[in-house]
C-alpha cells in the first residue's frame, strides 16, 4: 500500500515578460542610491546569475485563488476524480489575492475556501486551508496531507502552491526581475500501489535567519508611502541555503533508506540557476560523489521564480512530456526540496 500522486496540473500565465522590459527601469540599492551601471549591464549579470531570461505574468483578471482553480480542475480531471470525494484542500500561498494594481493581500475568505467554492463541491466534510510556509509551502502541504492519509483521517487530498508575485514587486528593486506568477496542483490518494512518498525531512531556522525574505519599503526612497513588497537579502539567502539545504536533503533520503545513486531525478525549487546548482553540486558532495548532469530539471530560465508553484508545476510539465530532455518513468526514485522564507527547508523522497 502506498500514498501516491495520482493528478497533476498546472497553469502558466501567457502573458510572457522578457528581460528587455526592465530596460527602462530605474532600478536603486536599498539605501536609495543609483547603481554605477546602465540597465542592460545590470540585466545581463542578473540573467547570468539567476539564468532567468523571462517570465510569466497572470492576466490582469485572474487572481491567485483563480489561477490555483484552474491547475485544482486540471489535477482533478487528470486523476479522473469525483472532487466530492476530496477530504483535503490545502492551498500554500504567501502573499494571497492580489488585485492587479495593488499590493494589499486579501486572505479572508481563505484562498483554499475559495479554491473549493471555484470548484463547486459542496461536501462539507472537504476541509479547505492555507498553508503559509515561504516558498516550501506546497511540499509542506504534501507533508502534511500524507500525515493526514497515513493517519487513516482522510483518504484523498488536493495540494495547490499558487502566487502571483508579480503583484507584490518593487519595481525600483532589480530583485524584481526574478519573480514571476504560476499555479501547480496535486492530488494524493491512498492506493494498492507500493510506490509513493516514502521518507521526507522539514526543518525551520528562525533565529537571524528569519528575516532573509520578508516585506519591505520601495528602494525608491521618493517613495514614500505605507505600500510594502517583497525584499530579501540574496547573498545570506545563498549562504544559507548552500550550508543548510544539502544536509536537509541527506537527512531526507537517509530517512527513506535509498542510495544516492537510486535517483532518477531531483526536483528543486526554483529560486536561482547557481543556487541550485551550488545545492545538488554539494549534496553529492556530501558522499564524495558528482551529481549527473541530468539531474536537476530546471524551468526557471522561462518561468522565473513562482515561490511555491515553481516545483509542483515543474513536476506536472515533465509527466506531461512538456520539458525537453526529461522524464519520470514508473519506479523512478526522485527527490523534491525547497527552501525559502521564514527560513523553512523540507524534502522528500517518492518513488513514481
Amino acid at each position: 500500500m502506498g500514498i501516491t500522486i495520482t493528478g497533476t496540473g498546472s497553469y502558466i500565465p501567457k502573458e510572457i515578460t522578457s528581460n528587455k522590459d526592465f530596460e527602462n527601469h530605474d532600478f536603486y540599492n536599498q539605501d536609495g542610491t543609483s547603481f554605477p551601471h546602465q540597465n542592460d549591464v545590470i540585466i545581463e549579470k542578473f540573467k547570468a546569475i539567476t539564468g532567468i531570461s523571462e517570465r510569466r505574468y497572470a492576466q490582469k483578471k485572474y487572481s491567485t485563488s483563480d489561477i490555483a482553480s484552474f491547475a485544482a480542475q486540471k489535477a482533478i480531471d487528470y486523476a479522473k476524480l469525483d472532487p466530492e470525494t476530496l477530504d483535503y484542500i490545502i492551498v500554500a500561498h504567501n502573499y494571497g489575492d492580489v488585485e492587479y494594481g495593488s499590493s494589499q493581500s486579501d486572505t479572508v475568505p481563505s484562498l483554499a475556501s475559495r479554491v473549493k467554492s471555484n470548484l463547486k463541491i459542496k461536501n462539507p466534510s472537504c476541509i479547505a486551508y492555507d498553508l503559509i510556509f515561504g516558498c516550501p509551502g506546497w511540499l509542506e502541504g504534501m507533508i502534511q496531507a500524507n500525515a493526514f492519509i497515513k493517519s487513516g483521517i482522510a483518504k484523498k487530498c488536493m495540494v495547490i502552491g499558487a502566487e502571483t508575485l508579480s503583484r507584490v514587486t518593487d519595481p525600483h528593486d532589480r530583485d524584481s526581475m526574478i519573480y514571476s506568477d504560476g499555479a501547480g496542483a496535486t492530488i494524493i490518494e491512498h492506493t494498492a500501489a507500493q510506490e509513493g512518498i516514502i521518507g521526507h525531512a522539514t526543518a525551520s531556522h528562525t533565529i537571524e535567519e528569519f528575516d532573509y525574505i520578508y516585506f519591505g519599503n520601495s528602494n525608491n526612497l521618493k517613495q514614500d508611502g505605507p505600500t510594502k513588497y517583497i525584499k530579501m537579502n540574496g547573498r545570506k539567502i545563498y549562504n544559507f541555503a548552500l550550508t543548510n539545504v544539502p544536509k536537509a536533503m541527506k537527512d531526507c533520503l537517509q530517512a527513506s533508506g535509498h542510495d544516492i545513486k537510486d535517483l532518477k531525478k531531483i526536483l528543486i525549487h526554483q529560486a536561482n540557476e547557481k543556487m541550485d546548482e551550488a545545492i545538488v553540486k554539494r549534496f553529492y558532495g556530501l558522499y564524495d560523489l558528482q551529481a549527473p548532469q541530468d539531474i536537476m530539471p530546471m524551468t526557471i530560465n522561462t518561468l522565473g521564480n513562482s515561490s511555491v508553484a515553481t516545483v509542483p508545476t515543474l513536476y506536472d510539465l515533465i509527466l506531461n512530456n512538456n520539458l525537453k530532455g526529461h522524464q519520470i518513468n514508473k519506479g523512478d526514485l526522485i527527490m523534491f526540496a525547497s527552501v525559502g522564507a521564514g527560513m523553512n527547508i523540507n524534502a522528500m523522497v517518492y518513488k513514481a
